[in-house]
């Protein structure tokens, strides 16, 4: 089996799963509307092969085994704009569910790394951002991600710069029950943010800003395997924006989300692909 029809499989099982849908046909004879689970795999397979609506859905009419995984005939395929306007209206709290399905395809270890990025944000001309107010060019980016398989946990994303430690509170909350320990950078230094980890049983590996001397002490402590496997947050970025690209293109802060949720869901089905 080709690592395409691999792909396509687990991202079918992952879509049912996410939207409940095991027992509807993805294109019912008669009229209708496609399935939900229908329209999640095709978005996953636009962004695994790396191409535009237009020419994803040229290509997908080409292999009908690919489409077969997904219950789909060549002549059953969707216009390119109908897949966009699928991708608004799915719900924000879909693709956070098949965020954490995805992730769980893999053999989790507990120990967690939480790193921020930025994305840019793609602008179809001046004009338009004149018109619409359009001046933040950069998303920023944070994930948290699973240190010894790299599957990407949780992600936040914001059009504006709230602060790494707010940020980290906020993710490592929604995962907390889910980690042992949590590895970052300085930026992440706040001793609220170690307080709260503890409470909800997490031990935390973030360095102290050296302001004193028994900061050196506490770094010291810190220090070790664990902690230096934080960097493996910056090798996912990395593979992200190296396979699929380092630009959001929707135009709302919404899709935007939406759609850098979805390239870190391609981006855990296709480590287990390839393994």
């Amino acid at each position: 089996m080709s690592r395409i029809s691999r792909f396509t499989e687990k991202a079918v099982r992952l879509a049912k799963n996410a939207v409940g849908g095991r027992g509807e046909v993805a294109a019912p004879e008669g009229g209708g509307g496609f399935a939900d689970y229908a329209a999640v795999s095709l978005h996953c397979l636009r962004v695994y092969l790396e191409k535009s609506y237009r020419v994803s859905l040229d290509l997908l009419s080409e292999m009908p085994q690919i489409l077969g995984e997904i219950g789909l005939d060549a002549d059953d395929l969707p216009h390119h704009s109908t897949l966009i306007k699928w991708f608004d209206r799915l719900k924000t709290a879909l693709w956070r569910v098949l965020l954490r399905l995805s992730s769980e395809l893999h053999e989790l270890s507990g120990h967690a790394a939480i790193d921020a990025t930025f994305f840019d944000r793609e602008s179809a001309s001046k004009h338009y951002c004149r018109r619409t107010n359009y001046r933040v060019q950069t998303l920023k980016a944070t994930a948290l991600v699973d240190t010894e398989t790299q599957a990407i946990l949780d992600v936040h994303c914001s059009t504006g710069k709230p602060h790494d430690t707010k940020v980290g509170w906020q993710v490592a909350r929604r995962n907390a029950g889910d980690l042992t320990s949590l590895a970052a950078d300085k930026g992440y230094d706040w001793m609220r943010l170690r307080e709260n980890l503890r409470e909800e049983g997490v031990r935390p590996l973030i360095k102290h800003r050296i302001f004193r001397p028994i900061d050196h002490a506490h770094n010291a402590r810190v220090d070790g395997p664990r902690y230096r496997q934080r960097a493996m947050c910056e090798t996912v970025f990395s593979t992200i924006k190296r396979t699929l690209g380092d630009t959001v293109r929707a135009r709302t802060w919404c899709g935007e989300f939406r759609e850098l949720v979805l390239m870190c869901v391609v981006q855990n089905i296709k480590q287990t692909v390839n393994a």
